[in-house]
């Protein structure tokens, strides 16, 4: 990639550091942006963090990283956060939102980037210390006022001591100490009479704001009406877990020049109280995405929490990851719970993602999408353990038509399914850009079933079906059959069964294929491969990505 002539400048003038203070005096705000690119892409934290602390706009924006961009390493966000504090007793800086959206990766990737647990901490602990900060610069100042004030008085006690000195002790002297103390008593109660004038005044600009702000929208807006001490909104996706909710709790509810917003919030091992009063604590309207993993909810709490999100009026995405639903167990009240839970979905109107990891719900499906009041986009039902009444209802709900993407791996796909998964993604053809249906045991003869349906999916770009039974055969007329679908950018296939060591079952699942040994023989593999890139070189597609690794897969990366 050839790079424009002012990242290869920039890229130049932050490699020395000694050099800052010569240009940093002089360089104009348009280019501060590209050298603040520039230090983080060549790891200068000391470039990155003077930057910053003068930064001329009142925008930063450094999320969000684009296709083949490494995330930014921890020490220059470490440089940011540290530089934005120092900002705020800096009158060059112009900053009033900085946004970190998409800045965090997952922990411990390559050049030592920062994770999304570790970015949520340093952010708390950062809005904290800047409370703390302001408070104590606020008493230095106090404290300053106050010995100013005293100073004045013991002046004006010296100048009246001296005006007054040449009367005598007797009528005139008295006259004059009666007359300074009438005027002090009458200046004071001017004072408290304005500063009581003032009080009720504010007090009722306060009130007032809030009960527009409450009009306009929510606790949230009138938070940030009434909320005169914010120098800097600080946006940003938390990764909020047992071990720092305390330190999320505090930032949320502290006040101060530094104010928390959060777009994406996960939450993992917490309980329903503890979800439920973080999500007291999120702005209303900056809140997109809740993402809950690993959480002992059940129906019933899952029922209590769907309120609190439907005050939220921007939320189009909702994640529950392995959150112990089942409800296959005889249970009292689970019925009345789960209808519940079904009300309280069709509430979030404008929900556009769900996702339900693991739930154990086979059967329901009617009755949790039934609820909302308009079309999913995104659907992933992965390991939901789908009956063939669950998918006949999904192939003729309204979801089917708006489906751009679509996940049900790791549900038994069979003859009595086919039918309706044919008829999904016929629906669904025009609009449909992701699909999953790895380890959905689709055998040659269930797959070939599935072609021409497949095929008809004219936008479709991700394509995966990993840890499926499919012979060398089966796996050569599915690449012959996607080489023909000109949007078609990646495919995940499975290992053909001629791959594996000997002893492998008839019928195996997506375990036993998970956990088999492949054959070590490297002849076995490399003969696969060549089979496959010759159909694909014979087709022209050089555009088209085959490959079977589970691990370093991932469907996000296609361009939408």
């Amino acid at each position: 990639m050839v790079l424009p002539l002012v990242n290869l400048c920039a890229k130049e003038v932050v490699s020395d550091h000694s050099s800052s203070p010569g240009w940093l005096g002089c360089v104009p705000r348009e280019l501060y942006r590209p050298l603040l690119e520039a230090a983080f892409t060549n790891c200068r934290p000391l470039a990155v963090g003077e930057l910053v602390q003068r930064w001329p706009e009142r925008t930063l924006r450094a999320g969000g990283r684009r296709q083949g961009q490494s995330p930014p390493n921890r020490l220059c966000v470490q440089a940011l956060l540290l530089a934005v504090v120092r900002g705020l007793s800096d009158k060059r800086c112009a900053l009033q939102v900085l946004d970190l959206c998409g800045l965090q990766c997952e922990e411990g990737g390559v050049g030592d980037p920062m994770g999304g647990w570790s970015l949520t901490v340093a952010l708390s602990t950062m809005v904290v210390q800047a409370r703390a900060a302001a408070q104590k610069a606020l008493g230095r100042e106090g404290e300053r006022e106050r010995k100013r004030v005293l100073a004045m008085e013991r002046e004006r006690d010296v100048v009246k001591r001296e005006r007054g000195g040449g009367l005598e002790e007797g009528e005139g002297g008295g006259l004059l100490v009666e007359s300074v103390r009438k005027e002090k008593e009458e200046t004071s109660g001017c004072q408290r009479e304005d500063q009581q004038v003032k009080g009720v005044r504010r007090r009722m600009e306060m009130e007032r704001r809030k009960e527009s702000a409450a009009v306009a929208g929510g606790k949230g807006e009138a938070d940030s009406e009434v909320d005169s001490e914010v120098v800097v909104c600080v946006r940003a996706d938390l990764f909020v877990n047992a071990r720092s909710w305390e330190r999320v709790r505090a930032a949320l509810g502290t006040t101060g020049p530094l104010k928390l917003q959060c777009r994406y919030v996960r939450v993992e091992e917490l309980s329903v109280s503890s979800i439920g009063s973080l999500l007291d604590l999120l702005p209303r309207h900056v809140l997109l995405g809740v993402d809950i993993r690993y959480s002992c909810l059940g129906v019933a709490g899952l029922a209590l929490l769907l309120p609190q999100l439907s005050m939220f009026p921007m939320l189009s995405s909702l994640r529950l990851h392995y959150c112990n639903l089942d409800i296959r167990r005889d249970m009292a009240g689970q019925e009345g719970a789960m209808k519940d839970m079904s009300q309280g979905l069709g509430k979030l109107s404008q929900l556009r993602r769900l996702s339900l990891t693991a739930l154990r719900l086979p059967g329901h499906l009617r009755m949790l999408l039934s609820s909302f009041p308009q079309p999913l986009e995104v659907l992933e039902l992965p390991y939901l353990s789908l009956t063939p009444a669950d998918l006949s209802y999904l192939s003729c709900s309204p979801h089917a038509s708006s489906l751009q993407q679509l996940d049900l791996s790791e549900n038994r796909l069979d003859e009595l399914a086919l039918p309706s998964v044919r008829r999904l993604l016929s629906q669904a053809s025009s609009c449909l850009m992701q699909l999953s249906l790895s380890g959905c045991g689709l055998t040659d003869g269930l797959l070939a079933a599935m072609l021409p349906s497949l095929s008809c999916c004219r936008g479709l770009k991700s394509l995966g079906l990993a840890l499926n039974p499919l012979s060398l055969a089966g796996l050569l007329d599915l690449v012959r059959t996607v080489v023909r679908m000109p949007s078609l950018r990646q495919l995940l296939y499975p290992n053909p069964l001629e791959d594996y060591q000997p002893g492998l079952p008839p019928m195996p699942s997506s375990a036993q294929l998970l956990d088999w040994p492949l054959d070590e023989l490297v002849e076995v593999h490399e003969a696969t491969s060549l089979q496959l890139d010759r159909v694909v070189m014979e087709s022209g597609r050089s555009d088209l990505l085959l490959t079977c690794d589970l691990l370093n897969y991932n469907k996000d990366l296609v361009e939408q």
